[in-house]
Formats: C-alpha cells, sequence, structure tokens
C-alpha cells in the first residue's frame, strides 16, 4: 500500500487527526521524516489531540453558555472578594467529581453570570457536560416541554449533564410547575453532578423566594447538602 493510499483509508476511518499529520510528514524531507516507533506516536498523539479539541468544541456548543469565558479572564481586584486561590480550587472540576454544588451571590453587574461561565467553561475542557440555563428560560422550556410532550426526554437530557449552571435565580416568580421541575432535576442529579447558581438573591433569601414550605425544603435540602458558596461584592464591573 502506498502512502496515498495510507492517507485515504486513514480519512475513510475518520482518523482526521492522524491523517493531517500524516500528510505532513509525507510533506517533509526524507532526511527530516521521523524513525518508525516516533512516527506511530506522533500519528496516535495527533489523533488524541484531535478527538479532545473535537469533543471540547462540541461541549461548548452544547453547553450554550451565555459567555465565551475563561477562568484566565477572571478578575481579582481586592474589593470583589474573590481570590485567585478560590478559583484555582475550582480549576481542576474536582467539585463536579465530587458532585458539590456551588453557588455566586452578588449585586447587579458585579459578574456572577461570567464566573460562572468560565467555570462552565473549564469543564467543558475537562470533558464534563455542561448545560448553562437563564431562569426565564428555563421556566419557558419547561413550558414548552410539558405542551409538546418532550418533558421526560428534556429531563433525561439534563440528568446526564455533569454540571447545570442556572443563572438570574431569584429575578421572577417560581410557578409551582417550575418548582416541581427543579425539585425533580435536583432528584435526579443529587450525588451525580453538581450545580451552580448565579443569584442576586442571597442564599439565606432563597427560602423565602421559592414561597411554598415543603418544596422549599426539599428543593433546599437537595441544593445545600454539598455546597459551597461564593459571595461577589464591589462595584459594577459593567461601569469599569
Amino acid at each position: 500500500m502506498n502512502t496515498q493510499a495510507t492517507l485515504q483509508l486513514m480519512q475513510q476511518m475518520k482518523l482526521t487527526g492522524m491523517a493531517t499529520s500524516y500528510a505532513s510528514i509525507l510533506d517533509l524531507p526524507v532526511d527530516k521524516v521521523p524513525d518508525t516507533h516516533p512516527c506511530i506516536a506522533t500519528l496516535i498523539d495527533a489523533e488524541l489531540q484531535h478527538r479532545s479539541y473535537k469533543k471540547t468544541t462540541m461541549l461548548l456548543r452544547l453547553s450554550k453558555l451565555r459567555y465565551q469565558a475563561s477562568i484566565h479572564e477572571i478578575s481579582y481586584k481586592v474589593d470583589r472578594n474573590l481570590t485567585k486561590q478560590t478559583v484555582t480550587a475550582l480549576a481542576d472540576c474536582q467539585y463536579i467529581k465530587r458532585a458539590q454544588n456551588l453557588f455566586i451571590t452578588g449585586a447587579t453587574g458585579c459578574g456572577k453570570s461570567f464566573l460562572a461561565c468560565a467555570l462552565g467553561h473549564q469543564a467543558c475542557l475537562l470533558g464534563l457536560r455542561t448545560l448553562y440555563f437563564n431562569m426565564n428560560r428555563l421556566c419557558e422550556q419547561i413550558a414548552v416541554a410539558k405542551v409538546d410532550g418532550t418533558f421526560i426526554k428534556w429531563m433525561n437530557r439534563l440528568r446526564k449533564a455533569d454540571l447545570i449552571i442556572f443563572d438570574d435565580f431569584g429575578l421572577q416568580p417560581l410557578s409551582h410547575d417550575v418548582k416541581l421541575a427543579i425539585l425533580q432535576i435536583l432528584e435526579d442529579r443529587y450525588g451525580k453532578g453538581s450545580t451552580i447558581i448565579a443569584s442576586q438573591l442571597p442564599v439565606n433569601k432563597w427560602y423565602d423566594y421559592i414561597d411554598q414550605q415543603t418544596l422549599a425544603d426539599a428543593i433546599m435540602d437537595r441544593l445545600t447538602a454539598k455546597s459551597s458558596k461564593i459571595e461577589l461584592k464591589g462595584k459594577s464591573l459593567r461601569q469599569s
């Protein structure tokens, strides 16, 4: 089998990274072509890198993150009440693997959504399924899914996510159906995945916000059983 046939076979087998690397090797001068074993290692590494990039791209697209944020872009101004050590401790995403929840609270414009999206982006980079929901859109999707009969399928999709982000929690009243759906989401994921909630309301106000004792007890119990909190402070970043 000649080199072109080998290249075509790689492409047919969808070994895209390997095929691209092999084509580059074929373009090298004869004295620059690596020996057999280094060549094989290079091709395998190229394929692994390509598959990793492809998976990350897919996870980021499906996550629907509000911001294209990275943890490297996070501001650590003294008045923000956020340290690099805190973010670094979250960067390995072990909190997700331990199924711990994270609450990010603070006034409007303080960067809650950006921080949540940066952590979501980091999770995608590490191969973890992430889903972002603005609470307004979440309420709409629940209503639509119930009407068109796709609610169970939609819930199953959420159950498979390693990380779910609920943004702008507390900005609008929650209907009874939405409260039940949130409880079911948390129940399905308890001990299996993490939830990040970004909210202007301090955590101690969430119980009153849910405003239905039985559901509030159940929801808060599942949220706070294993959780940590970041309370952002300082002036609005939008005015910077």
